[in-house]
């Protein structure tokens, strides 16, 4: 597949998914609580999972967070640097559901975040692991549907965050012993 197929089949899927927003209130609000507030309620959730067992969880929740951490903050960042891609809202005239900055959008912030603790919670504990995917999945989502973020955007943050946190995951691993 060419860039120009992978161009027009993300500009496919934005427009697919945004074409809905600004048409029905109770469903704009639903996208705009995924795309800017559930976030909170999955980091609610890592803490009570930290809380079930906490000796136990103290040390997922920390490499979790820590993938996290690195892969919006570090890996996101530099990436964003080399190359500035505008958000979708900047190029065009779409449904914009709530006001951003006009920062790059490649790759998204929160994907890449929310995908990396996703994995981490998954490797170590299937069923809460799925469920994070899952509410990661609807944040990234929702973000495309309100209008901030391109479809490639949310795929190479989870890309990102997900090799970030199996890279992460290893080096814990192999260290171990030091972090206990």
């Amino acid at each position: 597949m060419d860039i120009e197929a992978v161009k027009n089949l993300d500009l496919y899927i934005f427009n697919y998914l945004n074409q809905f927003a600004g048409k029905w209130q109770i469903l704009d609000s639903v996208a705009v609580f995924f795309a800017k507030y559930f976030e909170y309620i999955l980091l609610f959730f890592l803490l009570a999972f930290l809380f079930k067992k906490f000796r136990k969880n103290f040390f997922i929740v920390f490499q979790a967070v820590f993938a996290a951490i690195l892969s919006r903050f570090v890996f996101a960042n530099i990436i964003r640097s080399l190359w500035f891609r505008a958000r979708p809202f900047m190029e065009g005239n779409v449904n914009l559901l709530f006001l951003h900055d006009k920062t790059a959008s490649f790759p998204s912030g929160h994907a890449s975040f929310y995908f990396a603790l996703s994995t981490i919670v998954y490797l170590y504990n299937k069923k809460w692991g799925i469920w994070f995917f899952i509410a990661s999945f609807l944040i990234g989502v929702a973000r495309v549907f309100a209008g901030v973020h391109w479809p490639t955007d949310i795929l190479a943050g989870m890309i990102l965050g997900i090799f970030t946190a199996l890279i992460v995951n290893k080096f814990f691993k192999k260290f171990k012993k030091y972090f206990r």
